[in-house]
């Protein structure tokens, strides 16, 4: 027990003198730090004055013993002060020479000489002169070793050493006197033993006091005010996200790689889909339907979702764009705020960072992920812009000029420039003369083909379908077609998606509509080289009816010539293969809870992942597996099954 408390003690001495240690020097810097503070040239200017001093006082005392030596000159040199002539006109007298012995003893000696008029006229010089020497200090160097010579042992022998000692016999010691004894050592033994535990015992709260004392407990106000401060809670933000991306990694560590392998092969398995994962967050996606869901095209594991008002929280933001990661299922990576429900999102396909969100009072919002929660542009509510919901938002043309073009249910189109959204850089009003109570086309839907940036297709409410242009072309004007209507649908036009232009044949003026009348239609878009001078009506060149609800979206597969998706209102999600049946859909699976799916959207890579934003809040990701990957005959295939719609026979199975 004793040995524990002196090990406790032990660990709380260095403790306490490590936090000394740490004191003392944080005092010992400030203190030369002070201490170089505060002095300045005077102390140097002392010590080189001392210096000087030193040597200068050390020469002169050298000089003037040397003066004061009577042998300090050689034999026949007069004294300072004497003087001779020699004879002649100008002849020198020196009344003095430096022997070698003054030259090396001395530091200054005085020559004198003066004139002296003689009796023929002529004048002798006598020149008094100060001599000094050049001060040479003698410098000596001198090692010395300093060391401890050991003393040698003096052996003495006498008598008493060399005697043997003879030890008396041991008195003979009763039995009761050596248990009192014995108990008289004991008792000793225990007293001196709680004597030691109760000095551990003071010494241990002692030293638990002045460490106390040492490591002073912070007030709560210090403690909030840590808490509270932004960099703080920036630190804790971004932490809590890398541990959650971590945790929420789904790859079996422990996985045996040599057992459980099946050498069957299931073939079904190509055409099944699985739910990668849903995102839902408690704080955010309550009471809210997601009305717009799109890739990031930099990051394949981010997505974004936008959402609308919850009539239940009147003091939360009545539209959200949620950005969800892959790795981070619990909660968004970052959610921004409208003042209005926010009804089409899209990423910057040219910059990473920035978000456009169309809403339902008419603005248009920028977000930026390197920003708060807030917009950081936005657009003016005034005439200029929108003044009606904006259902249709995408960016066109290329990484150095490029627009976000964006549509309201009045029929005004808007371009804008991503850097400036004080003002539209146009506008364009679609109306139609063939309506009968008012002009307007009230867009739902719009797209753009591929590699087009001028002419685009848009769904209206009333289920047809019109071509439109920016500008004014050879032989089309700017605006609404008058000319051509494509028309299918008993219902407004809830989704619209041109057929992107890959692989060996050409397939892009293929584009896909679905509507509230439970069907998709394929169409073929008409030639923009040759305009139509009358009014003519387009047909569907094939109807998908599967559907037993309103069918909300469809979308072309990005990599697949021949597959496409559809969501509906019954939470269904149908993958199609026009080469494989185009009566009945592959893969035909019930998402989540069986509620509305809104909208539908494919990764831009490699289309494995299918985001999915139901009416129940949650954004659905569903890995299709292999159905992803084309084959090299697909494009020959699907031309011919396009062939065979057009003829009036359907082929089935691929088969024409």
């Amino acid at each position: 027990m004793s040995d524990k408390r002196r090990a406790e003690l032990e660990a709380k001495r260095a403790k306490l003198a490590e936090l000394r240690k740490a004191r003392a020097d944080r005092q010992k810097a400030e203190a030369e730090r002070r201490t170089s503070d505060s002095a300045g040239p005077s102390v140097v200017r002392r010590d080189v004055d001392d210096l000087v001093n030193s040597l200068i006082g050390t020469a002169g005392r050298a000089i003037d013993s040397a003066a004061d030596s009577p042998g300090s000159s050689a034999p026949g040199t007069p004294s300072p002060g004497q003087t001779g002539s020699l004879p002649g006109p100008s002849a020198l007298s020196l009344s003095g020479r430096l022997s070698r012995q003054s030259d090396a003893t001395s530091d200054r000696v005085s020559v004198g000489t003066t004139f002296v008029q003689s009796t023929n006229g002529a004048t002798e010089h006598v020149v008094d002169r100060v001599m000094t020497a050049r001060v040479m200090p003698d410098l000596v160097d001198i090692e010395q070793e300093l060391f401890e010579l050991p003393q040698k042992e003096r052996v003495i022998y006498n008598k008493e050493v060399q005697t043997m000692e003879v030890e008396p016999a041991p008195a003979v010691v009763s039995e009761e006197e050596l248990r009192e004894r014995i108990l008289r050592e004991r008792e000793v033994a225990d007293a001196e033993r709680e004597a030691r535990e109760r000095q551990l015992e003071e010494e241990s709260a002692q030293l638990d006091k002045e460490i106390e004392q040492e490591i002073r407990e912070m007030t709560e106000e210090e403690k909030f005010s840590i808490f509270s401060a932004p960099e703080f809670l920036d630190f804790v933000e971004q932490s809590t996200k890398i541990v959650q991306r971590a945790l929420n990694d789904n790859y079996d560590y422990i996985r045996d790689y040599t057992v459980g392998a099946e050498n069957g092969v299931d073939d079904s398995e190509g055409r099944r889909v699985k739910c990668v994962c849903a995102f839902y967050d408690e704080r955010f996606g309550k009471n809210r339907s997601i009305t717009d869901v799109d890739w990031s095209p930099k990051f394949p594991e981010l997505s974004c979702a936008s959402y609308n008002k919850n009539p239940a929280a009147l003091n939360e933001p009545d539209g959200i764009v949620a950005v969800w990661n892959m790795h981070l299922l619990e909660r968004p990576e970052f959610v921004f705020h409208s003042q209005s429900d926010v009804l089409s999102v899209t990423f910057s396909p040219f910059h990473s960072n920035l978000i456009f969100g169309g809403t339902y009072s008419g603005q248009i919002l920028l977000w930026d992920t390197r920003s708060k929660h807030l917009p950081v542009l936005k657009t003016p509510l005034s005439a200029a812009g929108h003044t009606h919901p904006v259902y249709a938002i995408q960016m066109v043309g290329t990484q150095n000029a490029h627009n976000l073009i964006t549509s309201s249910t009045d029929g005004t189109v808007c371009s804008w420039l991503v850097d400036m959204l004080a003002q539209p850089q146009e506008t364009l009003e679609l109306v139609h003369a063939g309506h009968n109570k008012t002009g307007e086309v009230a867009i739902t839907s719009l797209n753009f083909p591929d590699n087009e940036t001028t002419t685009f297709w848009v769904g209206t409410e009333e289920g047809n379908v019109y071509q439109a242009n920016r500008y004014d072309r050879a032989g089309a004007k700017a605006g609404l077609n008058q000319y051509d209507v494509y028309r299918g649908h008993s219902g407004p036009v809830m989704g619209l998606d041109f057929h992107p232009p890959l692989g060996q044949v050409d397939f892009s003026d293929l584009f896909l509509t679905c509507s509230v009348d439970w069907t998709v239609k394929l169409w073929r878009a008409k030639s923009l080289a040759k305009p139509s001078t009358a009014a003519t009506t387009v047909t569907p060149i094939y109807s998908f009816e599967e559907a037993d609800d309103y069918v909300y979206d469809v979308k072309w597969h990005p990599t697949h010539p021949a597959l496409f998706g559809v969501v509906d209102g019954s939470g269904r999600f149908d993958i199609w293969n026009l080469n494989f049946d185009t009566e009945v859909s592959v893969v035909s699976t019930t998402v989540g809870s069986g509620r509305a799916i809104n909208k539908l959207q494919w990764d831009r890579k490699e289309g494995r992942r299918a985001a999915m934003g139901g009416s129940d809040g949650k954004l659905y990701v569903y890995d299709i597996g292999d159905m992803a990957l084309p084959r090299e005959s697909e494009w020959n295939d699907l031309q011919r099954t396009i062939a065979g719609v057009v003829g009036g026979g359907a082929p089935t199975n691929g088969v024409v």
